[in-house]
């Protein structure tokens, strides 16, 4: 069990991943994290990166006692970001989990799934604002749309 915990401690981005948050960043959009896991792990999972200084908040649910994908998650993570309360659709979640797009999507939030090569989007579940194959992608379409 201690060797796969480690394992996560000790993973790295995806590739596209360094190129997507600096075009992002770059662009003027706000990058913050939402886990279900520990803020920690995020923190030397984006520092080891480089990544760490393009991102304002390193959010994990321990606070709101709550895990994705309960809208009281999501709620907490805009109240955090000072974003309009009223208008949840102005933050955008960014995941490779269906779950957790439903989550964003029932929540009122937009939501781009990444795909990465998985099967189709689930038809069951709130579908996603955007979908793109990885963050490279969706930081293109984005950026092109402000």
């Amino acid at each position: 069990m201690t060797r796969i915990l480690d394992g996560f401690n000790n993973l790295d981005v995806h590739p596209d991943v360094p190129h997507g948050v600096e075009q992002l960043h770059a662009a003027g959009l706000r990058l913050a994290t939402l886990t279900n896991g520990a803020t920690a792990t995020t923190e030397r999972l984006l520092a080891r990166a480089g990544l760490l200084e393009h991102f304002e908040a390193l959010l994990d649910v321990s606070t709101v006692r709550a895990w994705k994908p309960a809208a009281a998650a999501y709620r907490y993570a805009t109240d955090q970001l000072t974003a309009d309360p009223a208008d949840p659709a102005e933050t955008l979640m960014v995941a490779v989990h269906p779950w957790d797009i439903d989550g964003a999507r029932r929540a009122g939030l937009q939501a781009a799934w990444l795909q990465r090569g998985a099967p189709p989007y689930p038809r069951v579940m709130t579908a996603p604002t955007h979908t793109a194959h990885d963050l490279r992608e969706l930081a293109e379409v984005l950026t092109r749309s402000q």
